[in-house]
């Protein structure tokens, strides 16, 4: 049971700060929509959207915004947005996973390639980085919801695979495909989650210097900004002296 990265606790700090933006609801809306376009419209009987509705009430999304995002994806006026995945190095070879959705393909591309570019990285081809991480599930819950002992068992029981915890929360992992059944099940024992997502997790995270954190946030940060990138995940974690200087 390791403590969770320190650049994953930022990011998840960074997150809720920024959780009022309308941008951050875009996105969260855009998953909404192709979820139940994808399957059913009603949440309890499609696990993805479940999760995706989860996770926009988890950053106080108005639920006028999720109940707008569901009722499109019945209308004939949906965007049709492909889901592509995009791979490449940042500063110092750091391996970077990029997931968007997109109405327009040739777009997207050119802004994530020219944005790894103009900060030090180069695009690489699918399946040049995604070896090196793990597709799972990941549930977080504050560190208000149990010890780590508690939380462990709790996880075990309901089917989890792995647990991180430090003073910021507890991370919980599992399959990819059993993301749904397990979320549930912890939130008989533990209450709601804080998150509920599939994530790529790094199978090992390079420790990096003041300089190179500051161009892979520069870099991360203005690939969130782009309206078809939903997430980006790098595995390089911040040493602590290098994070209190940040």
């Amino acid at each position: 049971m390791a403590g969770h990265s320190k650049w994953a606790n930022i990011q998840h700090r960074k997150g809720r700060q920024d959780a009022a933006r309308s941008k951050l609801f875009s996105k969260l809306a855009k998953e909404i929509t192709v979820a139940a376009k994808m399957g059913d419209p009603d949440p309890d009987k499609n696990p993805r959207l479940r999760l995706a509705v989860k996770a926009a009430k988890a950053v106080s999304c108005p639920k006028d915004v999720i109940d707008r995002a569901i009722k499109k994806s019945l209308g004939g006026d949906a965007a049709d947005y492909t889901e592509i995945r995009y791979e490449g190095y940042g500063p110092n070879g750091i391996a970077i996973i990029v997931e968007a959705m997109t109405d327009n393909l040739n777009r997207t591309a050119s802004n994530v390639r020219s944005t790894f570019s103009k900060f030090g990285g180069n695009l690489g081809t699918t399946g040049s980085v995604s070896f090196m991480f793990d597709r799972v599930g990941e549930i977080m819950y504050p560190a208000g919801a149990g010890d780590a002992d508690t939380v462990m068992m709790a996880a075990i029981e309901a089917g989890a695979e792995d647990v991180e915890s430090d003073a910021d929360g507890h991370w919980i992992y599992c399959a990819d495909s059993d993301l749904a059944a397990v979320s549930d099940a912890l939130e008989k024992v533990l209450g709601e989650s804080e998150e509920s997502k599939l994530v790529w997790r790094p199978q090992n995270r390079t420790d990096v210097d003041l300089e190179t954190a500051q161009k892979l946030m520069r870099l991360i940060e203005t690939l969130e900004d782009d309206d078809d990138v939903q997430t980006v995940t790098a595995n390089f974690d911040i040493p602590e002296e290098v994070a209190a200087a940040l």
